[in-house]
């Protein structure tokens, strides 16, 4: 699906001609695409390829040079940050340790665009943050704090505070990093779960194979493909932009995509020599 495959609603993602440089350096070039509403999209590509920061411009939380980002057909830099921060969240990679706050006080970051000021948590603020940490199964962490947390540890409280938020979109940049296989999977089975517009930044192909419905390659800041992952994730593609050697499978239980990498010849082990069988 192209930006110009969109819905007639207007509903879901869509970036149109978003470019982005740092110190005369384009790092996001001309990019155009399309998040389908209610659908995991992948945003996938080599490292430096640009990922983080169009989310971050998707997010609002870099200015782009030029280009336009709509949400449901509402232009996100027309927005306030109060109706933008009910309508997006964001899981980015790296958080911070030095927190004061437990894991319950995070999470509850997210009823923050409901609340005035100087309003108190609510029952149901409370609820929704209790809920939203069963969720990520750290129900049990809701009074530690924020710093003894793990990385993989923090990344669950860190969408435990997004789902609370109740955005219409949901971005997330790696949100897999530091955690274990169970976890990611749980991870992202709860984003599917989730029913959100979602567009997420992942490294591991094999995950977004399995789990996005939408993906988008990015090589040096252009959008070089898109589509469903079984046109996109081809033996060519992979080589062409990742410059590896792969067979393109399918899953036996679920029919996606399953990748299987090879090594470089030159690093490959020597076959086994045949054994020899002495007559007895």
């Amino acid at each position: 699906m192209t930006a110009a495959e969109t819905t007639q609603d207007g509903s879901g993602l869509r970036v149109h001609d978003l470019s982005w440089s740092a110190r005369g350096t384009v790092i996001v070039d001309d990019v155009e695409l399309t998040a389908p509403a209610g659908r995991i999209t992948g945003l996938i590509g080599p490292n430096g390829s640009g990922k983080t920061t169009l989310l971050r411009a998707v997010a609002r939380l870099a200015r782009p040079d030029r280009g336009a980002v709509h949400l449901d057909g509402s232009d996100v830099a027309r927005l306030r940050r109060r109706e933008l921060a009910r309508r997006l969240a964001v899981v980015e990679q790296h958080a911070g340790t030095d927190l004061d706050m437990t894991a319950l006080d995070v999470v509850l970051l997210g009823r923050t665009p409901y609340r005035t000021a100087l309003q108190a948590d609510s029952g149901a603020d409370r609820a929704l943050a209790l809920d939203a940490l069963a969720r990520v199964d750290m129900a049990g962490f809701a009074a530690r704090k924020w710093s003894t947390l793990s990385g993989g540890e923090r990344q669950r409280v860190q969408l435990a505070r997004a789902l609370t938020q109740q955005p219409g979109l949901l971005v997330l940049d790696e949100p897999t990093n530091h955690l274990d296989v169970s976890h990611a999977l749980s991870l992202l089975t709860l984003v599917r779960e989730a029913g959100l517009t979602s567009i997420a930044a992942l490294h591991d192909l094999n995950l977004a194979a399995m789990f996005c419905d939408h993906v988008v390659v990015l090589r040096r800041g252009r959008a070089v493909a898109a589509g469903s992952p079984h046109d996109v994730l081809t033996p060519e593609l992979l080589r062409d932009v990742y410059e590896v050697d792969a067979d393109v499978g399918t899953h036996p239980r679920t029919g996606r995509p399953l990748l299987t990498f090879h090594p470089p010849a030159a690093s490959q082990p020597p076959a086994p020599a045949p054994s020899s069988q002495e007559d007895s």
